[in-house]
């Protein structure tokens, strides 16, 4: 079995992706198995003035920091539960220590497999905005949709002043649903749970839209890598084509 490094950034996603890689291990290994799993961390806070000036290059540097420190510890490959950071992985810059599996392109594939045609986003704003999910849908022939700027606005927060701390509300899931039940009267199909929090608040039965939760199929994926199931990656960072 290969060595599986989360590449962490945001605590409570990070956490959910270990859990569920484990879970998955156990589920195709037998009780309290699974590939060998480390995961690192740097504090998300020390890069949110970078996001905050959308300055990719210091937080890929960081992120870059935390790739050699899951290399020394001994993994194979890394997966990195948290969307937004791709923003950063993807951009130019030296090859990472290890390779690792793209999350977009991992949910892209899923969305692609499941007969969905329009993907509706969930993120933060980078996310919701930015490439990342227009580009990787595109690869699979999909197309892609964001929520209308006040849902947007409503998302963004949502994910970094109660998900990222652990706050769970009634009153958010239902917001979120009706961000997602718009998504659906706009022509999506199925919508990207793509911030690995949101998974937190919203379940496959709380979704008015078939969900692709980055989060479980990033951890499902990493599985079958370690496990030889699936083909090992070679994306070191770097534009994806």
């Amino acid at each position: 079995m290969k060595h599986l490094g989360i590449l962490a950034h945001s605590a409570e996603g990070s956490a959910l992706c270990y859990l569920a890689a484990c879970h998955e291990g156990s589920r195709q290994l037998g009780p309290h198995l699974h590939p060998d799993i480390t995961t690192s961390v740097i504090a998300m806070g020390y890069s949110m003035p970078a996001w905050e000036r959308h300055a990719l290059q210091p937080i890929r540097a960081t992120l870059a920091v935390t790739v050699q420190r899951l290399l020394a510890a001994g993994c194979d490959f890394f997966v990195c539960p948290d969307n937004t950071a791709h923003l950063a992985l993807q951009a130019q810059g030296p090859a990472l220590a290890l390779p690792g599996l793209h999350i977009a392109d991992v949910v892209a594939k899923a969305a692609r497999d499941a007969g969905h045609r329009t993907l509706g986003v969930l993120g933060t704003r980078w996310t919701m905005e930015g490439p990342l999910y227009r580009e990787a849908l595109a690869r699979q022939g999909l197309a892609c949709r964001s929520p209308a700027h006040e849902d947007r606005a409503f998302v963004h927060r949502l994910i970094f002043e109660e998900l990222c701390n652990g706050v769970l509300r009634d009153a958010s899931r239902a917001e979120c649903q009706r961000v997602i039940a718009r998504l659906a009267e706009s022509g999506c199909d199925a919508v990207v749970l793509g911030c690995t929090e949101i998974p937190l608040l919203i379940g496959p039965g709380d979704s008015p839209l078939p969900t692709l939760d980055s989060t479980r199929l990033l951890a499902a994926r990493g599985v079958a890598v370690a496990l030889g199931k699936a083909p090992f990656p070679s994306w070191r960072g770097g534009p994806v084509h």
